[in-house]
């Protein structure tokens, strides 16, 4: 029977590099917090708590945290706060307590690391369960290596250390085998560790990278893993590695939407964030972002320079050039722009069709309706087969509120109607080019004018 697994993500630094008033790992990469990337790859062994040691702006962070993770995982999440930044041991020290009641190994990661993959994490933990470890720590080389801790190993071969590269000698820097930061510990082994920990080195920390030579010295286990990939698991740091590490997720989140049966025909121009579904047999135009919750269903069309967030479109959808839709919902075989603008909860029921230069805000087209040019369909709920004519506005507010328009089914509006909200028009009534409509319009008539008048019944 395999031992509980626990996760434990750092995740209180600053980010100072970072030039920024946020906090480092609420930077989003991909439509995600950095911090969501790791916590979703983590949660993926099944931890039995997931600790998160916060401190700046550990409001926010908590709360992202919270998001990240379906309700399940989420209440397994555990906040410790680590009120004083002194170094990755104090980080984990400050989780002392907490960890005392855990149970099993503890897999640290940072929470800056948002590429690293759920296999990866895996990795390690079936290495430090194999060999009955007390620490087992994931290594990568690289030929000219950054600011990381050295791996330092005997003549056998053997690990004796994590030397930081401040306290790095000149013959310790040229070491090009390196710690980026994800361990296993054996949680008993651990804590009293943690007790050993001290300040003396060249930043004045209490350094994380120091338990598995204490650990060592002990006589416990202490292992490696080589991983090849060294960029998976590479920290944030500077808005620079944030752009290399999204141009990287981008290009695997469009190739494993590409193998699922999407065509994108221009991926290097190509923008959607990690979540997106997007069903077989559609087809993304070059300049196409699409962002957020976003879901786009089994052969559509997504054509140039639009650009979607939260949206919810059905099978057989066509978006041409330049849209702007956000936070609605097209239900299936619709047409939309180009040149078109949906917004807050914009809906269309099926076969419907919005054309050139429409706006359509907080508002319901029933099945078949269509508004081809140039119009403001603003608070409104509208029937099925209605025609709008080109510069129909639905005069929504009065200078203090916003009222509704109610339009029902196979009503045509005529070019250069003004719908004056609070207002409703009958079943099968014409508007004539031109009308204000100042008062509900009974079914069935015709009217004209500036206000518009009724001019005639019409025949049922």
């Amino acid at each position: 029977m395999r031992e509980p697994i626990n996760v434990l993500i750092l995740a209180a630094g600053l980010g100072t590099r970072m030039k920024s008033d946020q906090a480092k790992v609420l930077h989003r990469l991909g439509g995600r917090p950095l911090i969501a990337h790791v916590l979703r790859s983590a949660a993926q062994l099944d931890p039995e708590q997931i600790f998160v040691v916060v401190g700046h702006q550990a409001e926010q962070v908590e709360a992202a945290a919270q998001a990240a993770l379906p309700p399940a995982l989420a209440a397994r999440l555990r906040f410790v706060v680590q009120a004083e930044q002194r170094g990755t041991g104090h980080a984990v020290r400050c989780a002392r307590t907490a960890l005392g009641e855990a149970r099993g190994a503890l897999v640290v990661s940072y929470g800056d690391a948002p590429l690293v993959k759920a296999e990866t994490f895996r990795k390690l933990v079936d290495e430090h369960e194999r060999e009955r470890q007390a620490a087992t720590l994931l290594t990568i080389t690289m030929a000219q290596p950054p600011a990381y801790g050295r791996i330092v190993r005997d003549a056998e071969g053997q690990f004796l250390q994590i030397v930081e590269d401040k306290d790095c000698t000149p013959e310790q820097r040229r070491i090009t085998e390196l710690n980026p930061g994800f361990y296993c510990f054996d949680i008993p082994s651990l804590l009293p560790a943690l007790d050993q920990l001290t300040t003396r080195n060249a930043q004045g920390e209490y350094y994380l990278t120091d338990v598995p030579e204490i650990l060592r010295r002990a006589g416990q286990k202490v292992g490696t893993v080589f991983h090849a990939d060294e960029a998976e698991l590479q920290g944030i740091n500077t808005r620079v590695e944030l752009a290399a590490s999204w141009k990287r997720l981008r290009l695997e989140i469009l190739n494993r939407l590409m193998l699922e049966g999407v065509s994108i025909v221009d991926p290097d121009s190509t923008y959607i964030d990690d979540g997106v579904e997007i069903g077989r047999d559609t087809v993304i135009h070059p300049q196409v972002i699409i962002e957020g919750t976003s879901r786009v269903g089994e052969r559509c069309e997504i054509h140039s320079w639009s650009h979607l967030t939260n949206v919810q479109i059905g099978d057989e959808c066509k978006v041409q050039n330049s849209c702007v839709i956000i936070d609605s919902k097209l239900t299936a075989r619709n047409s939309v722009g180009p040149f078109a603008h949906l917004r807050m909860q914009a809906e269309l029921g099926e076969e419907a069709v919005i054309g050139n230069f429409v706006e359509v805000k907080k508002s319901r087209l029933g099945r078949k309706t269509k508004s081809m040019h140039l119009s403001y369909l603003g608070d409104a709920t509208i029937g099925e087969r209605v025609n709008i004519g080109a510069a129909t506005v639905t005069c929504n507010y009065d200078g203090k509120q916003k009222h509704p328009t109610i339009i029902e089914d196979d009503v045509k509006i005529g070019s250069d109607t003004m719908l004056v909200a609070p207002i409703r028009v009958g079943r099968g009534a014409v508007s004539g080019a031109g009308s204000v409509i100042t008062k509900d319009v009974p079914p069935e008539t015709l009217v004209a004018g500036v206000p518009a008048q009724i001019k005639k019944r019409l025949k049922a």
